[in-house]
């Protein structure tokens, strides 16, 4: 369902439909995000590669044959678009926005303007919640964190995170379904905990 919305939201896209490509923005930007993160520690840098990462999708959309997922697509770029920011010293994003028309390079930079606004609007909610996570995570039993971490945090497929533990897929579904049951527990302890003091 959700590859044949993507598929239809690029071929959308390559007929001139802004609102279309505004959407793939939005849908994967937290994942462009997470990867530029960690290349970069600098929100600037962050923000910079994730601009980049989408200028490319853009002009290389009709790359995209809809035989693996769109987020999939999307992860492969910017991993390829950060691990060659961080090789080239002369890095600079605005160079490859002149390469585009003028009326959709400014049509991109308000989208990805208004999304790093978003952005900075839900970085101190989002601290609160990194450090509530954390001290949730520290309460759950190693094999918890473990499956949370992978499946969650790093969006490691089931099938790798069983390779990776030795574990068979279905105890990965059985551990990844108690622990976030156990970490929405600690989280809630841990509110009420807050709003009792």
């Amino acid at each position: 369902m959700e590859q044949e919305e993507d598929l239809a939201l690029v071929s959308l896209t390559l007929e001139g439909d802004e609102a279309a490509f505004a959407e793939i923005v939005r849908r994967y930007s937290p994942r462009v995000f997470q990867v530029a993160s960690r290349f970069f520690r600098r929100r600037s840098d962050v923000e910079d590669a994730a601009q980049e990462v989408f200028l490319r999708a853009y002009t290389r959309l009709t790359d995209y044959e809809g035989r693996g997922s769109l987020e999939g697509w999307m992860t492969r770029i910017a991993t390829t678009t950060c691990l060659n920011l961080l090789r080239d010293s002369k890095r600079r994003p605005e160079a490859t926005v002149n390469d585009l028309p003028e009326e959709e390079g400014d049509w991109l930079e308000n989208q990805l303007a208004d999304l790093s606004i978003e952005r900075h609007r839900s970085t101190e909610s989002g601290l609160v919640a990194a450090d509530l996570a954390d001290r949730a995570l520290a309460t759950l039993s190693p094999d918890d964190r473990l499956a949370l971490i992978l499946l969650d945090g790093v969006g490691t497929p089931i099938k790798q995170v069983a390779e990776m533990t030795g574990w068979s897929e279905s105890k990965v579904k059985t551990q990844a379904f108690r622990a976030r049951r156990r970490m929405r527990e600690a989280v809630e302890k841990l509110l009420l905990n807050r709003n009792k003091q």
